[in-house]
Parts: C-alpha cells; sequence; structure tokens
C-alpha cells in the first residue's frame, strides 16, 4: 500500500483525477455485472414451464409465475400473458413496448465504461505533459544543467501518469467488452421469448406445441 501511495505521490497532480476515473468504473462495471447476471435467466426452461401452465389454460398461474421470477424475460413474458386475449396487433405492440424497456435497462449504464476507457489514456497524458513543463520549468529557473541520472528520474515519474491511464483503458475496455457480450446475450433471450410465446398464444396454445429450442439460450 506505501509503495502505491508513493507512486500515486510522484506520478503528478493527474494521478488522483485518473485513481477517482478508475473507482467510478470500477462501481459502475460491479453494478452492471451483478444486474446483468441476477437478470439472466434459462429462457427455454422458463418459456417451457410457462406454456406448460399455459396448455392446462391456467392463466394466472403462469402470470404469478412470471411475478415470481425476476428479471427481464418474465416481464416480456407477462407482457403478453396480460395482452392473450387482445388481438395479435395490441400483443405485439405491447411486446414491442415492454422489449424497448427492457434493452434500456439492461444497456444502461455500459457506455458509461466504455467513457473511462476513453478518458483514462487522455488523462494520464496530461498529466505526463504537465509534469514535463514543470520539469522543464523548474531546470530554467534554476539555471543549472539536470545530469541524466536526474533528468531520467524526472522523465520516469512524468510517465507514471500515462502508464497509470493506460492501464486503466486496458481494464475499462475489456470490461465493457465483457458486458456489452452479456447484454447481447440477454438482447436475444428476450427477442426469442417474445417472439416464440406470442405465436403460440396466437396458434391457440395448443397442448401438443413443441419448444422452438433453437432460438434460446442458457
Amino acid at each position: 500500500m506505501e509503495k502505491i501511495l508513493h507512486l500515486m505521490e510522484i506520478g503528478g497532480p493527474m494521478m488522483i483525477p485518473l485513481a477517482g476515473l478508475a473507482f467510478i468504473g470500477m462501481i459502475i462495471f460491479l453494478e452492471r455485472l451483478l444486474y446483468l447476471h441476477k437478470g439472466q435467466i434459462k429462457a427455454v426452461e422458463f418459456v417451457s414451464g410457462i406454456k406448460e401452465a399455459l396448455k392446462k389454460r391456467r392463466i394466472l398461474e403462469a402470470i404469478t409465475i412470471c411475478d415470481e421470477t425476476y428479471g427481464p424475460i418474465p416481464r416480456i413474458v407477462k407482457s403478453a400473458l396480460v395482452s392473450a386475449e387482445e388481438p395479435a396487433e395490441v400483443m405485439s405492440a405491447s411486446l414491442n413496448a415492454a422489449a424497448e424497456n427492457e434493452f434500456a435497462l439492461i444497456d444502461r449504464r455500459v457506455a458509461s465504461v466504455a467513457l473511462v476507457a476513453k478518458l483514462a489514456p487522455l488523462l494520464g497524458l496530461m498529466g505526463t505533459v504537465i509534469a514535463l513543463l514543470q520539469i522543464f520549468l523548474d531546470m530554467g529557473e534554476s539555471g543549472s544543467y539536470a545530469t541524466a541520472a536526474q533528468f531520467s528520474t524526472s522523465i520516469y515519474n512524468a510517465l507514471l501518469s500515462t502508464a497509470f491511464g493506460l492501464l486503466i483503458a486496458i481494464l475499462a475496455w475489456l470490461g465493457y467488452s465483457f458486458l456489452n457480450s452479456r447484454v447481447r446475450a440477454i438482447a436475444h433471450d428476450i427477442d426469442w421469448a417474445a417472439n416464440d410465446i406470442m405465436i403460440f398464444i396466437m396458434r391457440g396454445m395448443p397442448e401438443h406445441e413443441n419448444l422452438h429450442m433453437d432460438g434460446g439460450k442458457e
């Protein structure tokens, strides 16, 4: 810990904003990771269970299952169930509106992680430039020549902020890519579940309907 604090101190004035940016990025990443993990369920198994209830014309039971299950897919399926007796156009509009809302929820703040990745190297570079300007200003005011050892040490300290910024950017891009892949997976499940349950209801909830196994993902 002391070594880290020492590097923060000699790295220049931009090390503190960089540390704050890293902390914000980490908090956003962890919050989104937990949210997406909690909201991702086994779509095929869930829709299969809803279909079994609907085959027995137990719509209220199916709605209760949706209410008791957390995540965007149960909410999408519920929007289809509550409009099951409406015309197909009304059900489709209801599902589209619910899907757009869920897409917005799962994608919320994910782009902020990418923003952290873009800002971090710029802040690091600014820190290095500021430190270099200060080095040359001090040398000009002192009127003395710096030795190679002194100059290399000063350059090393100045480059610390750039290195720190690049490290934050790499980690943030990795985090953004991971979150984005989870968002795409859940979005695919939402699309599949919405289409599958709507087709099932429109076909009259047949008792011998086979589940479309090619669309769902765990």
